[in-house]
């Protein structure tokens, strides 16, 4: 199983996260990823984690889309991996209409088309076989639009990437992960049980590979989560961060009428629950829906404990098909627990 760390955004605590890192690199951690919300973006942070490290893979968890063209995602993509000798992966995600619209001032409209169009630019950009042309519903290259002045033309980047650069999507789903599944290289759920593979991931992914013809197969696809894990003798202390983002994103990441995370655990049997959580989230009862939170949910998608615990938590995951656990955690000692049980 191939263990990748999770820093979260960066900020005033980098070099803190840094030495978290160089642990990993050290332990045998494939992959470090990072992401961005509307603060820090996470392509300067991973340059920055590029330079000081030698093995270890960059992993972009997410770019947001909204918020770069398909052509300056190939080139930050190109740039970045050969500055690092062929380490980064790309990884897209829409976000959500309050960050797309709030924040950079462009229409949400439609993720999955968008996705697909996306990508498809990215990796033509890639394999530099020719010159740029693409006709979408949200992309025109060249562009003839409104505004132009018809002087556009089709060009072929001037720097030679390595085609094969990984893409992997964000996408929790029916239709995501089916599209990641037969476009992507990878998928990274913000979090999920592999309790749930059988019943939401196994027949989409299929549906997808399906689509995508002979090449795509389980084998060769990356299904990647992020895992919170947080090491100490106390379980119930232990499980208290995890409740606290899970209360953030079932009850308070998005709009009522748009949580993806709030439609996602419903799938599960939490309609209750996911209810609760957005009354009380966004009435401003945060510590509430915090403590409402189960300790099930929490041991469904998270490592947490002492050590024995934790390696009989891992059995589960090394039982399951996922081949990727990516672990959320800023504890050195819990990298080399999980380092210890998994590599």
């Amino acid at each position: 199983m191939r263990l990748g760390l999770v820093t979260g955004y960066s900020g005033p605590r980098m070099q803190s996260t840094l030495d978290l890192i160089l642990e990993a690199e050290r332990l045998g951690y494939d992959s470090v990823w990072s992401g961005e919300a509307y603060g820090s973006d996470v392509i300067t942070f991973l340059a920055y984690v590029g330079a000081r490290t030698s093995k270890i893979k960059l992993g972009a968890g997410i770019m947001q889309m909204h918020a770069r063209t398909p052509a300056m995602t190939a080139m930050t993509a190109m740039t970045l991996d050969g500055l690092t000798n062929g380490r980064f992966i790309i990884g897209l995600g829409p976000s959500n209409p309050q960050v797309v619209e709030g924040w950079h001032g462009v229409p949400y409209g439609r993720p999955l088309q968008r996705y697909r169009e996306y990508i498809a630019i990215v990796r033509k950009i890639l394999a530099r076989e020719a010159p740029l042309e693409f006709h979408g519903q949200e992309y025109q290259i060249p562009y003839r639009g409104p505004g132009s002045t018809g002087l556009g033309k089709p060009l072929k980047s001037i720097l030679h990437g390595r085609p094969d650069i990984k893409i992997y999507t964000a996408s929790i789903s029916p239709k995501g992960i089916e599209l990641a599944a037969e476009l992507a290289d990878g998928l990274l759920p913000v979090w999920m049980s592999p309790d749930w593979y059988e019943q939401l991931y196994k027949p989409h992914l299929e549906a997808g590979f399906a689509k995508a013809g002979p090449s795509k197969s389980r084998e060769n696809f990356d299904l990647a989560p992020f895992v919170t894990c947080v090491l100490g003798n106390d379980v119930a202390k232990c499980r208290e961060p995890v409740k606290a983002s899970l209360a953030l994103y079932i009850g308070g990441m998005g709009a009522r009428s748009k949580n993806f995370y709030n439609n996602y655990v419903r799938q599960f049997g939490y309609e209750e629950l996911a209810s609760r959580l957005q009354d009380l989230y966004l009435s401003g009862r945060k510590n509430e829906a915090q403590a409402a939170v189960p300790d099930e949910l929490v041991d469904a998608v998270a490592l947490v404990g002492p050590k024995e615990r934790i390696r009989d938590q891992l059995a589960r995951w090394k039982s399951s098909p996922i081949n990727s656990l990516l672990i959320g955690t800023n504890q050195p000692e819990a990298l080399r627990v999980i380092a210890e049980l998994c590599l």
